[in-house]
């Protein structure tokens, strides 16, 4: 008899198993319906995403209820209530309650501390998720915990000491780096390693080698996860520093200033808002960012082609003054260019220089408009030269309080040419820039700018519902 209890009690628990597993499985079929929702919908569903998930939770949520009063006091079938419960993009008290409890169970349920660090996240506890995440580290090196742990630590309050935040950021590359290299296939880890690198870029000199890695990394992401070349957050990513999202399950967005635009990739940014906004329809700031590009190269290739609206008689005034005596310190034999020359600069006319870094000489000319940011990086001011070519500038990291207004003598060290030459939908754009990465490397009006002129690089938050 004794035998047969045994026997008896080990298929009970094998049965157990088994409709666990059953329920677990029904849970990862959720998370796939949401990841994947592009893969078996078309772009054009993208606004009914949103309540198919929703109606999804709600049946599968409805088969873990018919087997809750067997099951209540698991481990495991509380991780799948709260999991269940956690595809919703808001925080759920209940999915807390039960991922806390299946963690006291099961102090080593990786998959319980990494979605309870999850809610916590959702409900604006940060330090309880990263909390969550340490100790999911703790029990096992996982890709999830590290990719999370990663975003937690970018989105805690800035540290008041510089060197310790930037420590924090370089902490929160390497585990991104980590996440990656436990798995390369993972196109999440790609992407959140992508926000990484855009992370250290504003916060450690805007290295143009960490933007690069940054579009590197979100251009696998995109290539080896078809799940990730849907997500709306990577492509406004690419196409926004201004409004850079890293995203945790596309409920938290960390803001930053337009990669792409920043890159002056202003088709890549258009598309980019565009794709966003078609897989997201009520992502409000992706339309808004494409309507701001859109106008702001309205206003610079009108400005530049009318000379900023000035008129003929004024302008020859303006430019009867200029001369190279206005190129001040850059005529010094000491002088030493933001490449690292050592010498005097030749000055150059705008239609002389080539597309690219100009070595040697100086662009100089009179402002003629400007344009403050208004969701750009760029402050933007038209320049005309003695030969009365227009030419716009676009410079960066400029504080609010800097400016040149019309009428001043601009000199431009070594200048930075791009051609620009933008088509989207029926708009086209054709039109040089030059671009100076700081107000630092100007000379206004025969001086040199003050350090306050620029603006040191800064990360705000903002919470965003899927």
């Amino acid at each position: 008899m004794l035998k047969m209890a045994e026997v008896d009690d080990g298929e009970q628990k094998t049965t157990d198993k088994d409709h666990l597993q059953v329920l677990k499985e029904l849970v990862d079929d959720l998370y796939s319906f949401r990841d994947r929702y592009f893969e078996t919908h078309s772009v054009e569903d993208a606004g009914r995403k949103q309540n198919d998930v929703a109606q999804e939770m709600a049946k599968t949520l409805k088969r873990l209820e018919e087997k809750e009063d067997l099951y209540k006091h698991s481990a495991q079938f509380l991780l799948q209530r709260g999991r269940c419960l956690n595809v919703a993009p808001g925080f759920s008290q209940t999915a807390e309650e039960c991922l806390s409890r299946a963690v006291k169970l099961e102090p080593g349920l990786v998959e319980g501390w990494n979605t309870l660090g999850e809610q916590y996240w959702k409900k604006g506890d940060l330090t309880a998720a990263k909390t969550c995440f340490t100790g999911a580290l703790q029990q096992s090196k996982n890709k999830v915990s590290l990719r999370s742990l990663s975003m937690v630590l970018r989105q805690l309050p800035p540290e008041e000491d510089a060197q310790e935040q930037s420590k924090r950021i370089l902490e929160s590359v390497e585990l991104a780096r980590q996440a990656v290299q436990l798995d390369v296939t993972d196109g999440t880890s790609w992407y959140i390693l992508g926000n990484a690198y855009i992370s250290m870029f504003f916060t450690s000199g805007q290295n143009p080698q960490l933007s690069q890695q940054a579009l590197s990394a979100y251009a696998q992401a995109e290539k080896i996860d078809k799940a990730s070349s849907m997500n709306p957050d990577l492509h406004f990513n690419r196409a926004t520093v201004t409004i850079l999202s890293v995203a945790f399950s596309n409920c938290l967005l960390l803001h930053f200033h337009c990669l792409f635009q920043y890159e002056e990739m202003h088709s890549s940014a258009l598309d980019g808002y565009s794709r966003a906004a078609a897989l997201d329809p009520g992502w409000e700031d992706a339309r808004e960012r494409a309507k701001q590009l859109l106008n702001y190269l309205d206003q610079v290739t009108m400005l530049m082609e009318n000379k900023g609206k000035v008129k003929a008689r004024r302008l020859r005034n303006m430019l009867s003054s200029l001369s190279t005596s206005a190129l001040g310190p850059c005529s010094s034999p000491q002088f030493r260019s933001p490449s690292g020359r050592v010498g005097s600069l030749e000055p150059r006319s705008l239609s002389s220089l080539t597309h690219g870094h100009n070595g040697g000489v100086a662009a100089l000319g009179k402002v003629v408009f400007s344009l403050a940011s208004e969701g750009r990086m760029a402050f933007t001011f038209g320049m005309v030269d003695s030969d009365e070519t227009c030419c716009v500038v676009m410079v960066y990291n400029t504080a609010d309080s800097w400016g040149v207004l019309i009428g001043d003598t601009v000199v431009i060290p070594e200048p930075q040419v791009k051609r620009h030459s933008v088509t989207h939908k029926d708009k086209s754009y054709d039109f040089r820039s030059i671009r100076v990465d700081s107000p630092l490397l100007l000379i206004v009006n025969g001086k040199r700018q003050v350090m306050k002129s620029q603006s040191a690089a800064f990360v705000t938050y903002k919470p965003q519902s899927e």
